[in-house]
């Protein structure tokens, strides 16, 4: 009898602690996607506010790449990582027209800045077409730093230039080959020029003294969209999970975050699949 008693018991230790293992385990990531991104968003903050509600309601755990959109793409193309969250339209439409990347989706907006002293050498402030103060910068050879990393906002800068009919070169113009943040820091260092994208300026406006000097013209809109990594392509991809983490930042919950998502009671980044 007591010997049935202790087995009895013994099994329902056991029991008790594969429930208990069972729990821990469910509270912990299961598994693990790779995102590629854009520094605007790893600088911003926006990434710490997103990735871990969603890890903690879906279990998936989320490595960040945070790197120019050129390089993001390219990690995407090379299968070395499950999704990517970029924002240069034309690049991501011929990543999937390519067959590197499936399900693409809009998440959210915000626009691109001229950034740049408050002395202002060039005479650009208030200038509502961005073209036309770039060419303000290169007439008066006025100090510019480019991200020069192939990003997002590079493809957007060079666009400007492309627009404006300017080749820029000489001392003034200098590539800077790093991502926005630190691209920011140093046009401020050398009271000089830049373009941002605005999320990344207002997370650094208190530190710095550059001011927004243009905005608001049409052709700086600056959208984000979402691809899932083609598993057709590259069968090693976590496709199931990617397209979960598509599904989080497209749904009510995680565009909601965005919306919230501020610094010092600026919006940063504007969501486009729920409207607010």
């Amino acid at each position: 009898m007591k010997r049935s008693l202790l087995i009895l018991l013994a099994l329902v230790i056991c029991a008790g602690l594969v429930v208990a293992e069972g729990q821990y385990e469910a509270s912990a990531p299961q598994s693990r996607i790779k995102l590629a991104t854009t520094t605007s968003t790893d600088n911003s903050g926006l990434l710490e506010a997103l990735i871990p509600p969603f890890t903690e309601k879906t279990g998936i755990a989320v490595d960040v790449i945070a790197v120019g959109t050129g390089k993001a793409l390219a990690l995407g193309q090379n299968g070395d990582v499950d999704v990517v969250l970029v924002h240069a339209r034309s690049r991501e439409d011929q990543f999937v027209a390519d067959g590197y990347g499936v399900n693409r989706r809009d998440v959210m907006h915000n626009d691109f800045v001229l950034l740049g002293p408050v002395s202002d050498p060039a005479g650009i402030k208030g200038t509502q077409d961005a073209a036309a103060a770039m060419q303000r910068i290169n007439d008066s050879e006025s100090s510019f730093v480019s991200r020069g990393d192939d990003s997002g906002t590079h493809t957007k800068e060079r666009s400007l230039w492309s627009a404006a009919g300017v080749d820029p070169a000489g001392t003034w113009y200098k590539e800077a080959g790093q991502g926005m943040g630190t691209v920011i820091t140093m046009a401020d260092d050398m009271l000089g020029y830049t373009l941002a994208d605005r999320g990344t300026y207002l997370s650094m406006r208190e530190k710095i003294d550059l001011q927004v000097l243009v905005e608001g013209d049409a052709r700086l809109f600056n959208p984000y969209g979402v691809i899932a990594v083609n598993p057709g392509r590259h069968s090693h991809v976590n496709y199931l999970e990617a397209m979960t983490f598509i599904a989080w930042l497209t749904s009510v919950e995680g565009q909601q975050i965005i919306g919230d998502f501020t610094k010092n009671g600026d919006i940063l980044f504007y969501p486009d699949v729920i409207s607010r």
